[in-house]
């Protein structure tokens, strides 16, 4: 495999450095809005790809959107949380797969913040625009200690976007002999594994999120991350970047980056079957679709569910914003009501799809239209386990009766 130093930028990246420091939340809302004619026009050829078009990820480098969490010193706008929410859900209303993309890939700008200062100004120096892909299933890699770092190991799957990505961060539970001592993310540049082209899914299909493998591979201790760094205490990127945002607990709040993919895709699923129905009579009767009340109630419900999901993720995210600009540290509390209240949205936003897919009937069936669409990828969201409420909810359940819980990466 070839040398990190001698990598070549991707084609696509920005061929100048540009700064979006300064630019408002209300303004990279409105650039992701203004690219949602491109993606709807994209859609299919997203789902033959089973990844990012090119001229999509050129699209969203030209906007900045990737670098709305990266710290301002590199020229990324570092704005507040709630930013993966309005962004994911306006792309998410035509493409589900594009959104998943762009909140995986913009939080990875966020996460590489808390690494050691080496690590940022090695990749952010060479392009702040390079997009890095990740794998957060630790027991998939192993890291052995050794002089100066680790030597790692693994096969990681569902990488979102990793064609896309010069780098990827991965998880590694670091053994000694046969025992676990930790857990750590390692960063591993593109020369450095073998992506493994697997992607063949039901939902989600433009998402890219194939395995990634590694054996017997060197990675310096810079370029590596104790879980611990990302559980909303003290660690190595505060000295570089000591704004909120990187002080929050992203193992516990990080589930907020994709629920607006699956806000958005309901939304868009609403949207969808809403327009329809105002223009169709039933087939059989011939009578007007919204003209039935039980349509209208189901219609009611659905859209209860999507501002419901919409208004508990949102304030979650404003909580977490306070919590670390006013310097305090999360409690256990704080950090399992947000697990929980993702995977509750995330189940919430489903449920409105379900519904209006059941709506639509047997004209729902034709893979001409969007509503089957809308259906495989909110229950592909729904697949994470950040957002089984099965899991999640025990967590929180357990710990609300005073059973002591075990959650090592809380």
């Amino acid at each position: 495999m070839a040398n990190a130093n001698d990598w070549t930028p991707s084609p696509n990246l920005p061929k100048e450095r540009v700064s979006f420091a300064g630019i408002s939340s209300e303004e990279m809302v409105a650039r992701a809005r203004g690219l949602v004619p491109a993606f709807a026009a994209r859609v299919r050829e997203t789902e033959a790809l089973r990844r990012l078009p090119e001229e999509s990820e050129r699209d969203l480098h030209r906007l900045g959107l990737f670098r709305v969490a990266q710290p301002s010193r590199v020229g990324g706008a570092e704005l507040d949380l709630g930013i993966f929410i309005d962004i994911c859900a306006e792309i998410a209303r035509v493409c589900p797969s594009t959104a998943w993309n762009l909140g995986n890939l913009a939080a990875h700008h966020w996460m590489l913040g808390y690494f050691p200062p080496a690590a940022q100004d090695e990749i952010w120096d060479a392009s702040p625009d390079t997009l890095i892909a990740t794998s957060l299933a630790f027991p998939c890699g192993a890291g052995r200690p050794v002089e100066g770092g680790l030597i790692v190991s693994g096969r990681w799957p569902f990488s979102s976007g990793v064609d896309n990505c010069g780098w990827n961060m991965l998880a590694v539970t670091i053994r000694r002999g046969e025992e676990a001592i930790g857990h750590r993310f390692a960063l591993l540049h593109r020369s450095e594994y073998e992506i493994i082209d697997n992607w063949h899914a039901l939902g989600l299909c433009g998402t890219g999120s194939k395995d990634v493998a590694a054996k017997e591979l060197f990675v310096p201790e810079y370029r590596t991350a104790p879980v611990e760094a990302f559980a909303g205490g003290e660690h190595a990127g505060l000295a570089v970047n000591p704004g909120p945002l990187f002080r929050l607990p992203m193992l516990a709040i990080g589930a907020h980056v994709l629920c607006g993919v699956a806000l958005g895709c309901a939304e868009g699923a609403f949207l969808s079957y809403v327009g329809a129905a105002r223009r169709r009579n039933t087939t059989y009767g011939g009578t007007p679709i919204g003209g039935h009340q039980a349509v209208q109630i189901k219609v009611a419900e659905a859209a209860a569910l999507i501002d419901g999901a919409a208004l508990m993720m949102r304030a979650d995210c404003r909580h977490a914003m306070e919590v670390a600009t006013a310097g305090t540290a999360p409690s256990l509390d704080d950090k399992l009501r947000y697990r929980r209240n993702a995977a509750w949205c995330v189940k919430e936003c489903r449920s409105a799809v379900d519904i209006l897919m059941g709506l639509s009937g047997a004209g729902g069936l034709y893979l001409s239209g969007d509503m089957p669409r809308y259906f495989r990828d909110a229950h592909a969201i729904g697949a994470h386990i950040l957002y089984s409420f099965d899991v999640q909810g025990t967590m929180f359940g357990q710990h609300a009766l005073g059973i002591p819980l075990s959650a090592p990466l809380l």
